[in-house]
């Protein structure tokens, strides 16, 4: 047993970036200065602090390069109106009567074909919002379904949190989407259940002013719509039907440019891949900063002795999956943010305790969805701008959104003792 860190001292330097980013430091500075600090309090020096930050945000570049490269395809499903016609057309085709079904789903796909969550939820927001009215339903309602199909597609998608889970594990990226469907689809259920029984609340509903008129804008066909993310997807999924491994560096930009293309938006390539990178430069960066305290934490003595209270408490290894997406994930109200750190931090352990790389991945993936959500990160004040919502009443729905995800957390540890 070696390690260079004290348990102490890396919970140290977390406390005091989980301090930072409340108190609305930049999140990547905040990760490194607490990486810093818990370096130097864990006995390592200074030299060895440096070294060891610097290697943890070095083994950090290529999930950096790859989500970079998602950027294309990002970009171009929001600015070509792609992602805004599949969602508007999933909601026309369900109907009024089935509104808080179509909101969620449409969330969902959105999300699980490459668009950030946060991002999603924007995207819907004004169909969901006009349907939501007609429908009678509460803005809590339609939020809330939103969110929930956000995280219900966030951990089936080729998005920088799955990205992230993927490399630090070693797994293929297809295969890891995959193992999360069926939480994905019981995250789905219970989302539709939780938005019903709050849009027949009166908790507040949707007024004309909440409303966004966006004149004439012009969409593509929903083939068009489609064209990208169907061959993103067909060229991740070629490595477990045929043997071809088309790594997402490749396959999500090519899956943005086929995008371009088929929405006849060429002339506007240059600006929508720019746009795109400007949406993932700020998850890059964080990433960095993540890779730093990552770091730390992965040459401390606290992955031994988290190993070590469970065997005291009698508890399997195994839980140490999903408890370190929960709580990381909580720490940097990011999914991304406490993804990784988990992952990178606890990758080896779980492997050399006997739990499957995969099975492990989607535990701390799934994990890291139940507390995310907390008002310290800017998914929490993005979504609730996105529908005009209150703080007080947006702090409501963080109760609901844990159940949605500790609801996939518990059936992807189920689906790993089956």
């Amino acid at each position: 047993m070696e390690y260079s860190f004290t348990t102490i001292g890396a919970l140290l330097g977390l406390a005091v970036a989980i301090v930072l980013i409340i108190r609305k430091v930049q999140p990547a500075y905040s990760l490194i200065l607490g990486a810093l600090v818990g370096g130097l309090i864990g006995g390592g020096g200074l030299t060895a602090t440096v070294d060891t930050m610097v290697s943890g945000a070095a083994g950090m570049m290529s999930s950096v390069l790859r989500i970079m490269t998602s950027g294309i395809l990002a970009g171009a499903l929001i600015k070509t109106g792609s992602a805004e016609k599949i969602a508007e057309t999933i909601v026309e085709k369900l109907g009024e009567k089935r509104a808080i079904a179509a909101i969620t789903i449409a969330t969902m796909i959105i999300c699980a074909v490459g668009v950030f969550v946060d991002i999603s939820v924007i995207t819907v927001a004004p169909i969901a919002m006009a349907i939501a009215r007609k429908a009678g339903i509460s803005k809590s309602g339609a939020l809330l379904a939103m969110i929930g199909g956000g995280k219900a597609g966030n951990i089936i998608s080729p998005n920088p949190n799955t990205i992230a889970a993927s490399e630090a594990f070693k797994v293929d990226l297809t295969s890891l989407m995959l193992k999360n469907v069926i939480p994905a689809i019981f995250a789905l259920v219970v989302t539709v259940i939780l938005a019903t029984i709050l849009a027949k609340k009166n908790t507040g509903g949707i007024s004309e002013s909440d409303l966004e008129t966006a004149g004439d804008k012009s969409l593509p066909g929903f083939l068009a719509a489609i064209a990208g993310p169907v061959v993103v997807i067909v060229l991740l999924a070629l490595r477990p039907i045929a043997g071809i491994s088309i790594d997402p560096l490749i396959a999500l930009p090519v899956g943005g440019m086929v995008s371009i293309l088929a929405t006849k938006n060429w002339r506007n390539t240059i600006s929508t891949m720019e746009f795109g990178l400007s949406k993932v430069i700020g998850v890059s960066v964080l990433l960095i900063g993540t890779g730093t305290i990552a770091g730390i934490i992965k040459a401390s003595a606290l992955q031994y002795d988290v190993i070590n209270l469970l065997q005291a408490m009698n508890m399997p290894a195994f839980v140490l999956a999903p408890l370190a997406g929960i709580l990381m994930a909580g720490a940097t109200a990011s999914t991304t943010a406490g993804a990784t750190i988990a992952a990178q931090t606890f990758a080896p352990t779980l492997i050399e305790t006997g739990v499957p790389a995969l099975s492990a991945a989607a535990m701390i993936h799934a994990g890291s969805t139940v507390i995310d959500s907390l008002p310290h990160g800017s998914f929490f004040h993005a979504t609730g701008g996105a529908v005009n919502m209150t703080i007080k009443d947006r702090m409501r729905l963080i109760p609901y959104e844990a159940c949605i995800g500790l609801t996939s957390t518990v059936v992807a540890v189920i689906i790993y003792l089956i």
